[in-house]
């Protein structure tokens, strides 16, 4: 189903913001977050100007991958609440004009799913065929795990049958049958379920390996994207206007085909992991060079589609998609101790401590992010400047508890130490340095800061829906860009080197009676009669600029 009304597309002009609840804030002193902090939390989201909340899973688990070994589809996990709790957070956040969407896990199933113990207590079970199995030893397939560090292999032999069932992940999240109808009927049924509880959409989780069908009979499965198509429109059937936002690591080119080429009939949104990884090898460098090739290599995409861009999300920060050497440059400006690193292809830090905490650049980062071509999405701190906690293991690194007051246990809450998720972030980044509270009422706080680009942007549609282009000027290390859609035109220009630059620009239609507005700070730039114009930069310096000419209506 494809949506021609622009009013629907919501998704193209959004600010989504990623939390999990279980670290969020913990309202009943039990040492875990839940749904009933989180409602009381909402406020915080609308005055930051979020306009979609994305819950990490919230079902019951097994604990072996933070959520994601899910042993209930149709669950919440009682530590967090109960489905009422979860239905007053989506009511409360309906209220404030924001949606809510869930992640969607549907490649696997925890171990301890009762469909896989049916499935593997015996061949003859009716969910064995929920499962991909093979009866003969699988050859070596240790390049093909995705936590190296933990897996050795895609296939685990399972002792009751003395067969192995496939898993791209850990051995604890036996991978699905997708080509078996009864998966694609059951999967169909949960996302019914928690769309006709309130919920907006989905995130869906490691796309790619939804659809594949290695170890089946492909002739069952002949087009897997029809099912994904299929999908779509269910979203589409049951909510009118809800969202399936995939995460889809592939070069550009393979994205198109999830979102269904041009035609757009498949995802909705994709995470541009390309511009990620380049934004961090351009600041690495000081040169703007990779993230402007990974910009303009993007395909044209459907009206109905959009790239969400971020800068740090809740997993580990890949670098998969850079060379050796590129990667190696990352590494070295940005997690030079191993410590830093995970799985050898990414890393395992927040972005202000990357940064040595150096608001300047902090501040510019952001700042491009908003002004790109696209959805912005924030992880939950982001707003604040939180760091990470690298003792802790892997990818909880930066899953550390919300930090909302300098107080005990950062305000999230009132139990011991010893009861919550993890430890709160210590050292440089503690709360009684970074918190909400002290920044709430600071006008120059990194959190006003995000304000105010949350504000501009939900002003600026030209961001969402616009045409972009890279201006032409002469610094390697300056993003000179600007967004043209109806009557609107943004400049935005980020300096990624600690030098100022003069940046000259040459703008398109326009001469002597337009001005460009700043949008960021006050002031104005005039423009010549040739539409030349030269901007000030300061070391890491952004501006945003509106094109304003004698006959504009629009506010600056």
């Amino acid at each position: 189903m494809r949506i021609t009304d622009t009013s629907d597309l919501w998704w193209k002009t959004a600010v989504v913001y990623c939390l999990d609840v279980e670290t969020f804030l913990d309202w009943n002193g039990d040492g875990i977050g839940d749904f009933a902090g989180l409602a009381q939390r909402i406020d915080h989201l609308a005055d930051l100007g979020v306009t979609c909340l994305w819950l990490m899973p919230f079902y019951p688990t097994a604990e072996r991958d933070d959520g994601y070994d899910i042993t209930d589809f149709y669950g919440v996990d009682p530590r967090l609440g109960s489905h009422g709790d979860l239905v007053e957070v989506i009511r409360t956040a309906n209220d404030r004009g924001m949606r809510v969407i869930a992640d969607l896990v549907v490649n696997h199933t925890s171990r301890k799913h009762p469909w896989f113990r049916s499935a593997e207590a015996s061949t003859d079970s009716p969910f064995r065929d929920f499962y991909v199995w093979r009866s003969d030893p699988p050859p070596d397939t240790s390049a093909e795990v995705v936590f190296p560090d933990q897996e050795t292999s895609i296939w685990t032999k399972s002792e009751p049958t003395g067969e192995w069932y496939l898993h791209r992940f850990y051995k604890e999240q036996p991978d699905l049958n997708v080509t078996n109808p009864k998966v694609r009927d059951e999967i169909a049924k949960v996302m019914g379920f928690w769309l006709q509880l309130g919920l907006s959409g989905f995130r869906v989780d490691a796309v790619p390996f939804l659809l594949e069908t290695d170890g089946t009979d492909d002739g069952a499965f002949p087009e897997p994207h029809q099912f994904l198509r299929s999908l779509r429109s269910l979203v589409g059937r049951r909510s009118g206007n809800g969202v399936l936002l995939g995460e889809v690591n592939l070069p550009h080119e393979g994205q198109l085909e999830f979102f269904g080429g041009t035609d757009g009939d498949e995802l909705t949104m994709q995470f541009d992991f390309i511009g990620m990884q380049a934004l961090y090898l351009a600041m690495a460098r000081g040169d703007v060079g990779p993230l402007v090739d990974a910009l303009t290599s993007r395909p044209a995409l459907s009206p109905d589609s959009q790239w969400a861009t971020f800068v740090r999300n809740h997993d580990e920060l890949t670098l998969d998609k850079l060379s050796d050497d590129e990667r190696a440059e990352v590494f070295a400006a940005f997690g030079p101790e191993e410590s830093m690193q995970v799985y050898g292809r990414g890393l395992r830090r927040r972005l202000p401590p990357m940064l040595d905490g150096d608001p300047r650049r902090i501040r510019m980062v952001y700042s491009l992010l908003f002004s790109l071509p696209g959805t912005p999405v924030l992880f939950y701190g982001e707003e604040i400047g939180m760091g990470e906690d690298l003792d802790a293991e892997g990818r909880l690194a930066v899953r550390t508890p919300m930090q909302w007051t300098a107080g005990r246990n950062g305000g999230f809450s009132t139990a011991e130490p010893r009861r919550l998720p993890g430890p709160v972030v210590s050292g440089g980044f503690a709360p009684e340095f970074v918190n909400v509270q002290d920044q709430r009422h600071d006008p120059d706080s990194l959190l006003s800061f995000m304000k105010l680009l949350v504000s501009r942007y939900r002003e600026s549609p030209e961001l969402g829906w616009g045409r972009f282009t890279v201006l032409d000027q002469p610094h390697l290390s300056v993003l000179a860009h600007a967004c043209v859609w109806d009557d609107g035109t943004m400049v935005a220009v980020h300096n990624l080197g600690p030098e100022p630059r003069t940046v000259p620009l040459t703008l398109e239609d326009c001469d002597a009676t337009h001005r460009l507005v700043d949008l960021l700070a006050d002031g104005s730039t005039p423009v010549s009669d040739k539409g030349r114009v030269e901007l000030a930069l300061e070391g890491y310096g952004y501006r945003w600029l509106r094109v304003v000419g004698p006959d504009s209506r629009r506010l600056v």
